[in-house]
């Protein structure tokens, strides 16, 4: 080659083109699928049940990782498997675990004989409600292992453990960490 000639680059064939594309929209699809399955899931907040820490309408992420290394603790924002409607997920508070006894009186929370301090109910009544058709415990209610007792912040306004008994941990999709939307709400859960 003359020194006043250049190199003319080689075409890409179309197919190799195609192929490149294809693999990069596939690359883009399997990372999001495994982030969502294994890392964090996005919720919209349909109900009022966990206001005023989560408002109707937010969007939350669900991070899954911190389930894999500790189970569920009292205190935890978790997203759970509803026990009524199949494929829908509520979001609530974990009051209790496993071998821990709950108890509600004059609208307090007592858990192991301690009234909680839950300054995130802004003083709502915690009171007993009507239970779900085939569910039946009453109070003190010792919580199976395995299961969790959890109840929204709105007390007046959640249909929670009160309603449906403790859920089975096993439920449990992961751990409220933050609401991402709208951005004057944005913040860490806890």
């Amino acid at each position: 080659m003359d020194s006043g000639q250049h190199a003319e680059p080689r075409k890409r064939s179309i197919f190799r083109s195609i192929l490149s594309l294809v693999i990069m929209v596939a690359f883009v699809f399997g990372l999001s699928w495994a982030l969502r399955t294994f890392v964090f899931q996005p919720y919209e907040i349909p109900s009022g049940s966990m206001e005023a820490t989560i408002m109707t309408g937010d969007m939350v992420f669900s991070e899954k990782v911190s389930y894999y290394l500790r189970d569920p603790e009292p205190g935890d924002i978790v997203t759970f498997q509803d026990p009524e409607i199949p494929g829908r997920v509520l979001i609530k508070r974990c009051i209790a675990v496993g071998g821990q006894t709950v108890d509600l009186i004059d609208g307090w929370v007592v858990v192991d004989g301690v009234a909680l301090n839950e300054p995130y109910t802004h003083g709502l009544p915690s009171e007993p409600l009507k239970t779900a058709l085939g569910t039946e415990f009453s109070y003190p209610y010792t919580i199976p292992a395995g299961h969790l007792w959890v109840m929204g912040d709105n007390r007046t306004n959640s249909q929670d453990s009160r309603y449906f008994g403790a859920i089975e941990e096993n439920t449990v999709t992961g751990r409220g960490l933050l609401i991402y939307w709208p951005l004057n709400n944005f913040g860490l859960l806890g």
